[in-house]
């Protein structure tokens, strides 16, 4: 029994002993009132008797008589109670001590039970941190495996993939993949490819037992050269490193299927695959760089078209502006030989002004013959697009055309959302020179570090002029600030908008 009823057990005992005394005072007292006023009444009744003293002793020796019933029925009713009491006292002593023995053996229990799950729950432990001891190591590898395996985890985090054979040409590349993949046809007729290293008894006959091997090695092997071949088709530049990983753990988990049979594919043969990976990987690479280099070839063949047509066009223009100027000098001078007077000072004039103009004409078609013959002269231009690449964003290119502006307009057009703004336009008898400096001091400042002919460097105006003032003899006037019309126009059109909503 809980030490809290037994308590309450007891107040309650308490409490009823309490009322009992109560009850037998007020009875007392009543008692009491009742005498006084008999003694009272007795006192007005017999005020006349004669012979009071008597009256009085008989009234004191009633009332005597009274007292002691009184006290006796006091003294009986008080030892009722006090044996009462005292036999609820004993019972509930004993309830109490029944309870108390309860509640140690039910504590007892209880600490019993508590160490049997301690140690139940310490056992537990022991056995957990065991299998978590197993399985960390377990799960680390797995962890491993997953994101060495994982491309998609690992597209933003790829290494610089640093080329094995930097072949000078495509048909090399496919000259050596060719070889490595003969070497693994003839590794598979060598059956050195894969193999068992224990000899294995069928029915007791040894060779059905080799002809199960041979269908498990040519099982593992279809296997393995299926995983591959995937990952071969499959390599880019950004996950090189995890079809590598995807052919080697393709290896263990076939060698893990036929552990017990102790077959396994060769490592010479997982070398083979590697290699075979990495060349077609870098042939892909050397593939598209010829072909970059082929479009940059036209893209210059067809400038330069476009640059001699421009120079045919100028000269045949300066061709004819000279040949019409001359027979006009011809006539004028005929005509002044027959003339007098004011007609013949105004023929005289105009003969001067023919002359100025044939003296022009013939300037400019030595200068067309002069550019047609300088293979190297051009234009170096400067610009940037801040609407489309940023501040501080600059394109350094150079044209063999007469007009530099017919470049920078082509450059422009919808393949960028705004124009370009021109800092500068620089003549150079040595233009692809002058270009040439400028990227290889700026080389390292590319905004396209793999393609180099994407000519967009992230640098300062400053340093660009600082460069072209000293290798460049002629003064050059730069542009400083990009006007940049479109896009600012689109930036004011779009904080105006905001405002109004």
């Amino acid at each position: 029994m809980d030490t809290g009823v037994v308590l309450g057990i007891l107040l309650l005992v308490a409490i009823a002993l309490g009322i009992g005394l109560g009850m037998y005072a007020r009875k007392l007292r009543a008692e009491r009132d009742e005498n006084a006023r008999a003694r009272a009444h007795l006192t007005t009744r017999f005020q006349t008797v004669v012979d009071a003293d008597l009256e009085r002793q008989r009234v004191l020796a009633a009332t005597e008589a009274e007292r002691q019933r009184i006290t006796a029925e006091t003294a009986a009713e008080r030892h009722r109670v006090l044996a009462a009491t005292e036999a609820e006292r004993q019972r509930v002593t004993a309830e109490i001590a029944a309870a108390q023995l309860s509640a140690r053996h039910a504590m007892a229990q209880a600490r019993v039970s508590h160490e049997q799950a301690l140690h139940a729950l310490g056992q537990q432990r022991a056995t957990a941190e065991a299998e978590l001891g197993t399985l960390g190591p377990r799960i680390e590898k797995l962890r491993a495996e997953f994101r060495a395996l994982d491309e998609e985890a690992n597209l933003q985090s790829f290494g610089f993939y640093k080329p094995r054979y930097d072949f000078a040409s495509s048909e090399t590349y496919q000259a050596r993949l060719e070889v490595v993949r003969d070497q693994q046809k003839q590794r598979l007729k060598d059956r050195t490819a894969a193999v068992g290293k224990v000899e294995w008894t069928v029915n007791g006959s040894v060779v059905e037992g080799r002809k199960q091997i041979n269908q498990t090695l040519k099982l593992m092997l279809r296997a393995f050269n299926g995983e591959c071949d995937a990952a071969i088709t499959k390599v880019k530049y950004n996950n090189v490193q995890v079809m590598e990983a995807r052919i080697r753990k393709a290896r263990e988990a076939i060698g893990a299927l036929a552990e017990v049979q102790q077959c396994e594919i060769t490592r010479g043969y997982l070398d083979l695959k590697l290699e075979e990976l990495a060349l077609a990987h870098e042939y892909q690479e050397k593939l598209e760089q010829e072909r970059e280099a082929q479009r940059r070839i036209r893209e210059q063949m067809r400038e330069e078209e476009v640059a001699q047509r421009e120079l045919e066009k100028a000269q045949a223009e300066a061709e004819r502006e000279e040949r019409r100027y001359a027979e006009a000098l011809r006539k004028a001078r005929e005509e002044v030989d027959g003339a007098a007077g004011k007609k013949q000072q105004k023929l005289l004039g105009e003969i001067e002004e023919l002359q100025r103009k044939l003296a022009e004409a013939q300037v400019n078609k030595q200068r067309a013959v002069s550019q047609a013959q300088l293979t190297r002269s051009g234009h170096v231009y400067v610009i940037s697009n801040v609407g489309s690449f940023g501040e501080h964003v600059y394109k350094i290119g150079m044209t063999r055309r007469l007009d530099p502006m017919d470049r920078v307009r082509e450059l422009g057009d919808a393949s960028v959302p705004f124009t370009f703004d021109v800092h500068a336009v620089i003549y150079a008898e040595d233009a692809p020179g002058l270009e040439a400096q400028l990227h290889r001091t700026f080389h390292h400042r590319r905004v396209n570090r793999v393609n180099e002919k994407k000519e967009f460097f992230r640098v300062s105006l400053e340093e660009i002029v600082a460069v072209v003032q000293t290798t460049h003899a002629a003064e050059v006037e730069f542009v400083t600030m990009a006007e940049a019309a479109e896009y600012r126009k689109t930036l004011a059109m779009g904080e105006g908008a905001q405002q109004t909503t």
